[in-house]
């Protein structure tokens, strides 16, 4: 996942309360188990409110250093299927923790055959900042030094729409994508009086595909500079077609 963009873009998506002071380091590409703080936004005490959460939540259950380590890696995405119809599920019992997970797209990989699957590039056609619907979770273990229960976040996923099934096509969690909100449904996500009938609803929308654009880049699984390159277009006429 990536976000470059000016954060006022976030201000002029959703009308946020307050504002935390201190600046956001641009990034280009994340993965979920580098633990990045991203900008989310959540509704807590009566007011809207934009924050820096790291991608990964850590549920309360995970008191412990060595749960944590055992068990965070699992927790980047929850599916959108597990957070109504299974009580058991700690995505069910967090699903009053609601958020914007606010990224400049995300990158997706399609097997094609090849050694390596093929990485994409995706993103909303001429939208520079759009967001996922996520749920989070305040660490129950305070940062030694500072005593700050760090903010987590997880980005719900849902099944994929027909573009995003031809990219995501391979893997345990193949044809999912995450779920993408339009304004409109990112401001009933943060309602705090939003039901469990309406959360259904929103959780059931699938963007549809003319409003994605994607490209396939070089291979983002060796390590890089954190910079634009990692977006570079290959050129499409030495690649299978979608």
């Amino acid at each position: 996942m990536s976000y470059f963009s000016s954060i006022k873009l976030i201000t002029e998506f959703i009308q946020i309360d307050q504002i935390p002071e201190f600046d956001f380091t641009p990034t280009y590409h994340q993965v979920a188990q580098s633990w990045h703080p991203f900008p989310v936004v959540i509704f807590e005490d009566g007011a809207t409110k934009l924050k820096y959460f790291e991608w990964g939540l850590i549920a309360d259950y995970m008191n412990t250093p060595d749960k944590i380590k055992q068990y965070r890696s699992s927790m980047a995405n929850a599916r959108s299927e597990k957070i109504l119809d299974d009580q058991r599920s700690v995505w069910h019992r967090l699903r009053k923790q609601r958020c914007l997970v606010f990224t400049t797209g995300f990158f997706e990989h399609r097997e094609v055959g090849w050694k390596k699957k093929l990485p994409y590039f995706i993103k909303i056609k001429n939208t520079e900042v759009f967001c996922f619907a996520g749920l989070y979770n305040y660490s129950p273990l305070p940062v030694r030094e500072t005593g700050e229960l760090i903010g987590t976040f997880t980005i719900i996923t849902r099944p994929a729409n027909a573009l995003m099934k031809k990219i995501h096509n391979h893997g345990p969690n193949s044809e999912r994508m995450p779920l993408i909100l339009t304004k409109a449904l990112a401001q009933q996500w943060l309602h705090p009086q939003l039901t469990d009938e309406q959360m259904r609803s929103i959780l059931a929308f699938e963007l549809p595909e003319k409003e994605i654009e994607v490209w396939p880049v070089n291979t983002i699984r060796t390590r890089k500079a954190d910079d634009e390159r990692v977006m570079d277009a290959l050129p499409k006429e030495s690649l299978p077609g979608l």
